[in-house]
C-alpha cells in the first residue's frame, strides 16, 4: 500500500513538473507556433485604433508589429478593454501588452517591461509668436486653459497660473488662437498628436518638464527570454532609425528617445 503510494506520488510529481516545464519558456512556445498575442484597446489614438478602412493601426501598432517581423513572428491582436487589460495578461490570454502602458513601481512589483519606447511629460503651449514664456515659471499670473479633471491642471495652479476651465485639449488650444488664454499645460504627446493632425502651425510647444515618463510593453514576470528578445529588436530599432521613423510619423517629432 505504502509503495503504491510512493508511486502514485511521484508520478503526479512527474506530470506535475513536466507540464510546469512545457510552459516555462513563453518564447520558445511563440516561437513554435510562429504568433505573439498582444493585448490592445483599439480605441485610443493615436496608440492603438481603428481607422477609416476599420484597421487596426496606430503608433503602438506598428511598433510591436515592426519587433514581431524582426523575431519573424506573426501578430494577433487581442483587443479588450483597459479596465480589464492587465487581468488578461494575469490569465494569459496574450503574451504581452501594448497599450502605452505607464512605468511605476507598482507596475513594476507585479510585471516585467520592455525597454520604454515612448517618452513623454508635461509642456507649455503658447501662441507661435510668442517669445515670452520660454519656462514653467513664466506662466504665472497668465491665463492657462485647463480641464479641471486632468493634473495638468494642477501643474499650470501650481506654478502661479490663473486658471480658466475648459473640456479638454481642443478648446484650450481654441481659446489660445482667440487670445482669451495665454497658454495650456497639457501632455506632449496629446499636443503633438493634435498639431501633426490640425497640422497647427499657430501654436507651439514653449517649455516641456524634465521629468518625463516612459512608457513600455509589459510582460507577466518570469518571462525573461520573451522580454531580453524583444528588447534586442527595440535596441536595433532605436539604433537604424526605425524607431524614430515611426514616431515622427505619429507625431511630428521622435517620441522614441528622450
Amino acid at each position: 500500500m505504502k509503495k503504491s503510494m510512493f508511486l502514485f506520488l511521484t508520478i503526479g510529481l512527474f506530470v506535475m513538473f513536466s507540464a510546469c516545464g512545457s510552459s516555462g519558456n513563453l518564447y520558445e512556445q511563440i516561437k513554435e507556433e510562429g504568433v505573439i498575442t498582444v493585448g490592445t484597446e483599439g480605441t485610443y489614438p493615436p496608440f492603438t485604433f481603428h481607422n477609416e478602412e476599420d484597421e487596426l493601426t496606430g503608433y503602438d501598432i506598428e511598433v510591436i508589429t515592426e519587433v514581431a517581423n524582426r523575431l519573424d513572428l506573426e501578430v494577433d491582436f487581442k483587443e479588450t478593454q483597459w479596465d480589464s487589460m492587465f487581468a488578461g495578461l494575469n490569465a494569459e490570454r496574450f503574451d504581452v501588452i501594448a497599450n502605452q502602458v505607464g512605468i511605476d513601481e507598482e507596475r513594476q512589483a507585479k510585471y516585467d517591461f520592455s525597454i520604454p519606447y515612448t517618452y513623454s511629460g508635461a509642456v507649455v503651449v503658447v501662441p507661435e509668436d510668442n517669445n515670452d514664456i520660454t519656462s514653467f515659471e513664466d506662466i504665472k499670473g497668465k491665463k492657462s486653459a485647463q480641464s479641471l479633471t486632468s493634473n495638468f491642471g494642477e501643474i499650470a495652479e501650481g506654478h502661479g497660473a490663473e486658471i480658466e476651465s475648459v473640456e479638454g485639449l481642443a478648446q484650450s488650444i481654441e481659446l489660445i488662437n482667440q487670445g482669451r488664454v495665454d497658454v495650456t499645460v497639457n501632455d506632449k504627446l496629446a499636443v503633438l498628436d493634435y498639431m501633426n493632425q490640425k497640422q497647427d502651425s499657430t501654436i507651439k510647444i514653449a517649455a516641456e518638464e524634465e521629468n518625463v515618463s516612459e512608457s513600455a510593453f509589459m510582460f507577466n514576470k518570469g518571462n525573461e527570454e520573451l522580454v531580453e528578445a524583444v528588447n534586442e529588436q527595440l535596441e536595433e530599432m532605436k539604433e537604424d532609425g526605425t524607431l524614430a521613423e515611426i514616431a515622427e510619423k505619429w507625431f511630428g517629432e521622435d517620441v522614441s528617445s528622450k
